[in-house]
């Protein structure tokens, strides 16, 4: 009887919140979950999870033995790394999760170079605009950006991500460039859905003030990519991300409007989930993220942009 298998299977059964998905994680059957959680079970003589067909919960006994059981094979997983760790060489896997415009156009590269120097890590990137949970899907780590809300989670600050008024040249000749925020309730906004609130564009002034004009939709998505390339197109003004705009504003195919204003910015993290040893893999790949998108990150370089 394996002891430490059974331990591994119940906290992962926790974690994962199902025995379906936690059989995914380790890679065997349902039905062998269910043994070696019955055979824990059996061997302490005490029931630590309430089974219902819609869901699963911790008893007191349960959340009590997770907590402990979770620290050991931290422990554990932390003695190995520290051995391993006498070799300088990296190996193993990365589950990685990232927005999907950032991924493609800055992500992308980064995991190439590091791959390249590397090349005993096995990656494995998850390019998605939906939030990613961690502990379910079995990430080790996600960039995201914006505020945080999972509180638990463990995060690395990365950089700055700034944002500006953009529209086309084609565009603001036909119809004029607006000189303070407010005019922008006369033009055709583009947005992004996955920006809460976002209905009213926020900017402050150089004197403090604050504005929120309310911009008519003309076209909203949830993809930065799609949004870029109608504002290029003339379709109206948006309001993206340097990171996905800074190609168009170095070479003029999008013109910043209202540089003498400034829309609230956004922090970029690296995020780990709560209560699990960071490998020195990953440890070493968000160190190399931070060294590729310190701040000021080059995209804003590239974008020829005021300094706010």
């Amino acid at each position: 009887m394996d002891k430490f298998a059974d331990i591994e299977t119940f906290v992962t059964v926790v974690d994962t919140g199902s025995f379906s998905a936690a059989a995914e994680r380790l890679d065997v059957a349902k039905s062998a979950i269910s043994r070696r959680v019955s055979a824990l079970e059996a061997r302490l003589g005490v029931k630590l999870l309430n089974r219902t067909t819609r869901r699963l919960s911790l008893t007191d006994a349960g959340r009590d033995f997770h907590a402990r059981a979770g620290r050991i094979l931290a422990d554990l997983n932390e003695a190995e790394q520290a051995v391993g760790d006498t070799d300088c060489q990296l190996r193993g896997r990365i589950r990685i999760a990232a927005p999907l415009s950032f991924g493609l156009q800055h992500l992308a590269p980064a995991i190439t170079a590091f791959a390249v120097q590397h090349p005993q890590v096995q990656l494995d990137l998850d390019l998605n605009d939906r939030e990613v949970s961690l502990v379910e899907e079995g990430v080790d780590m996600a960039v995201r950006i914006g505020e945080l809300a999972d509180s638990t989670l463990i995060a690395r600050r990365l950089c700055q991500i700034r944002r500006v008024a953009v529209a086309s040249p084609a565009y603001l000749a036909t119809h004029g460039e607006p000189q303070t925020p407010d005019d922008l309730t006369h033009h055709h906004g583009l947005r992004y859905t996955n920006i809460p609130r976002q209905k009213h564009w926020h900017f402050v002034g150089s004197d403090g003030r604050l504005y929120a004009p309310a911009v008519p939709d003309r076209l909203t998505a949830n993809n930065g990519e799609l949004l870029n390339r109608a504002t290029i197109d003339g379709l109206g003004v948006g309001a993206p991300p340097t990171f996905v705009a800074y190609r168009e504003l170095a070479a003029g195919t999008l013109r910043p409007i209202l540089q003498d204003f400034t829309l609230p910015g956004v922090a970029m993290y690296a995020v780990f989930p709560p209560g699990r040893y960071q490998s020195r893999r990953v440890r070493v790949f968000a160190d190399f993220l931070a060294e590729q998108f310190a701040d000021p990150p080059y995209w804003d370089s590239f974008a020829q942009l005021r300094t706010p």
